[in-house]
């Protein structure tokens, strides 16, 4: 099992930023720009976590610094299915995080979700 997946499913959040390079580069499925960074991506990581509920890992695909992490979630009354694309450095750690949801009701539910969850996480960890 991928450790960041270990880290989500037993909810030990405090794990993830040590996961992560300090250059880690966040794609989001919601927003064009990417967010680079280990503080904001702890952040969104931490957001996100919120949001989605009956969250769970179905299939995990890995070939050597890339993994893919399938997974199906709510976010409020939609169900959304996604997957989180991990590549590693060469010191192993996350240096790209993108992640991709559907259908597109799922991903619009997740924008408006995120908006909030997102500034309160920021807030939380003194990033604003």
């Amino acid at each position: 099992m991928h450790p960041f997946r270990a880290a989500i499913e037993t909810g030990d959040l405090d794990a993830l930023p040590d996961l992560l390079a300090e250059d880690v580069r966040f794609l989001s499925p919601v927003a064009f720009a990417p967010y680079d960074g280990r503080p904001v991506v702890s952040a969104i990581l931490r957001a996100v976590t919120r949001v989605f509920t009956d969250f769970r890992y179905v299939r995990e695909i890995s070939d050597g610094r890339d993994h893919a992490l399938v997974f199906k979630a709510r976010v409020g009354d939609r169900e959304v299915h996604g997957c989180d694309f991990l590549h590693h450095d060469d010191s192993g750690l996350i240096d790209e995080f993108c992640v991709m949801v559907r259908p597109l009701s799922g991903a619009k539910a997740l924008s408006e979700a995120m908006a909030v969850q997102f500034e309160a996480a920021k807030r939380e960890m003194g990033l604003t």
